[in-house]
């Protein structure tokens, strides 16, 4: 999946006009987060999302005006019975957000959050100027899962000095051993749901990118050296799903050192309960460090065929991610 940041940068390099359109503050239920953003074209492309329906519309309307005028503007409305009623959408809250037609001049900084590899804080001041906010890197979290907007994470509520602030993130590691089928499932679910996937495995002929996106890192070549790889500074997660049971477990006595946020491992639970009883006979780990291993590894929803399964992991890690961010939904 291509990060919102990355999109706008797209958007600088194609040489359009657009506006930039961003939910600064909710109130009660709404159909989006604040951090929510979305860039409005000309020609009517929208790229990002502010929630669908009869919100997005209205800001779409007021985005043309403003790529028109040239002014920035607020917007407050509240999502009643009145509002929806045309769109089938009565929240019952209320969001406010800003209109930034003047967002294109600030191509640096938007390039500067598409590649990211530390956090960044930029926010909206209450003249409307857009700016890093010095200082301040604010949460190395990255933004909530399962958003198509970055920033969902580390966005602050209005000051006296500015409108908006959010801290933008690298993703979430995910380290996959294996490259079979599963992997071959979990790898693009994953990207398009903001992890940085990383493939590990000593078969080349499987671990390629015949196989796996072009954005998926591979790391081909002897276990005993693929498990020498440092795990990388952003916060990791890590999925174990190789071709048998000997390369999960020497796969896992190594990973299970490591500090992941979340280390799962495909199986029965029988397989978990001898690989435990192995794990704790040879003074691989405590029990304290297997317990926390999950396997089965995925959410329970009677999941068949390869594509089920990677829906049931996905489902896990995001829960996970989230839960690490203290992000509340």
């Amino acid at each position: 999946m291509t990060r919102f940041y990355e999109q706008l940068a797209a958007a600088l390099a194609e040489n359009q006009p657009f506006v930039l359109a961003l939910i600064s503050g909710t109130k009660g239920s709404s159909p989006q987060r604040i951090g929510a953003k979305a860039l409005f074209f000309p020609d009517g492309k929208i790229v990002g999302t502010l929630g669908g329906g009869c919100l997005e519309a209205e800001v779409h309307a007021r985005a043309r005006k403003a790529l028109k005028s040239g002014q920035p503007a607020t917007f407050e409305m509240v999502l009643d019975h009145n509002f929806g009623w045309d769109d089938g959408l009565i929240c019952g809250g209320s969001v406010t957000g800003l209109i930034l037609p003047h967002a294109p001049q600030s191509a640096e900084l938007w390039r500067k959050l598409a590649a990211v590899t530390e956090p960044l804080r930029w926010g909206v001041k209450k003249d409307f100027s857009i700016a890093l906010v010095e200082g301040r890197a604010g949460s190395p979290l990255p933004a909530a899962a399962a958003q198509t907007n970055d920033g969902a994470h580390g966005v602050t509520r209005p000051t006296s000095e500015w409108f908006y602030q959010e801290t933008v993130s690298p993703p979430f590691a995910l380290w996959i051993a294996g490259s079979g089928h599963v992997a071959q499932a979990v790898a693009p679910l994953a990207l398009q749901l903001d992890f940085a996937v990383t493939i590990f495995d000593d078969r080349p002929e499987l671990a390629n990118h015949q196989f796996f996106p072009p954005t998926a890192r591979l790391q081909v070549g002897p276990w005993h050296e693929l498990l020498k790889v440092p795990l990388p500074k952003m916060p990791a997660f890590g999925l174990i799903v190789t071709r048998g049971h000997q390369h999960d477990a020497l796969v896992l006595s190594d990973w299970i050192h490591h500090p992941f946020v979340f280390l799962g491992m495909i199986g029965s639970r029988r397989k978990a309960r001898i690989m435990r009883e192995q794990f704790l006979k040879q003074n691989i780990a405590t029990a304290e460090q297997f317990d926390k291993i999950a396997c089965p590894v995925g959410v329970e929803i009677q999941a068949v065929g390869t594509h089920e399964i990677a829906v049931s992991l996905m489902a896990q890690f995001i829960q996970k991610r989230a839960e690490f961010a203290g992000v509340k939904r």
